[in-house]
Parts: structure tokens; sequence; C-alpha cells
């Protein structure tokens, strides 16, 4: 029997599968573990993330790795705002340190589009980076 590589819950989505897919998705990222994360991606999934263009796997563990060294303290928040068969599209923001201290708050919102076993084949972000006080983080 062939291994499938599947990633609960599938598509076609309803609302309470795509709130629980936005979940597991915020639940991995808080996470930081680049490996994992990667998982859940299609071997030739395609992103676009601010500006930059990551193809593959390979590539978003890469990212991620990059990502968590320059953005410590990360804490991120989504929310489904709509969602379509095997697509959504999801609010977020999440608050981090860099690494001289100053505190961030990034807002945006991401096009998802998995394959049929529950892999996310595209990923497409939109992000706005807001520099905060310590004192006025709303994500702890």
């Amino acid at each position: 029997m062939e291994n499938i590589e599947q990633r609960l819950p599938l598509p076609p989505f309803t609302l309470e599968t795509a709130l629980q897919k936005v979940k597991l998705a915020e639940d991995a990222w808080n996470s930081k573990n680049p490996d994992e994360i990667a998982k859940a991606y299609t071997i030739d999934t395609q992103w676009r993330n601010r500006t930059e263009f990551i193809n593959g796997r390979d590539e978003v563990e890469a990212f991620l790795k990059r990502k968590w060294q320059k953005e410590i303290n990360y804490k991120l928040k989504k929310e489904l705002w709509g969602f379509r068969e095997n697509r959504m599209a999801v609010l977020f923001e999440y608050e981090y340190q860099d690494i001289d201290g100053q505190w961030w708050r990034a807002y945006g919102n991401e096009n998802w589009e998995f394959d049929e076993n529950g892999l996310m084949q595209k990923r497409f972000a939109s992000i706005n980076d807001l520099p905060i006080n310590e004192k006025d983080r709303k994500i702890i």
C-alpha cells in the first residue's frame, strides 16, 4: 500500500474544519519548529511572503529558520476570514522582538490553497509591520 502524506482536516472544508485548520496552523507556527511546520506543505509548495518567493518544502524550512533567528519572542494569532472548497482567507497578527530589542506587531492576510490530502500547496501573504512599545503588546 502506498504511503500518502495527509494533514487533517481534508478539503472540501466546512466551517468547523476550516476553523480547525486555522487553529492547527496557528499552533504549529507558535511552536517555531521549522521541520514540523514544513511537513504541512506540499513538496512543491509555492509561497509569496512579503516580497520573497519561496518554492518547495526545503525553502520553506530555510525561510522559517531565518525568520526566527531575527524575530525573537514571536507570538502569532490567526483568524479565519473565509473559505470555499480547498481555499481559505486568513487574517493574522503577530508580535516579535528584533535583535536590537525593538518590539514589532505585524498585520496581514494570507490566501491558502490545499491539495486533496490537506497539504498546503499555495500560500500568499501580505504583511505590514508596526513598531510598538513593549507595554503595548496584545499577544502574550
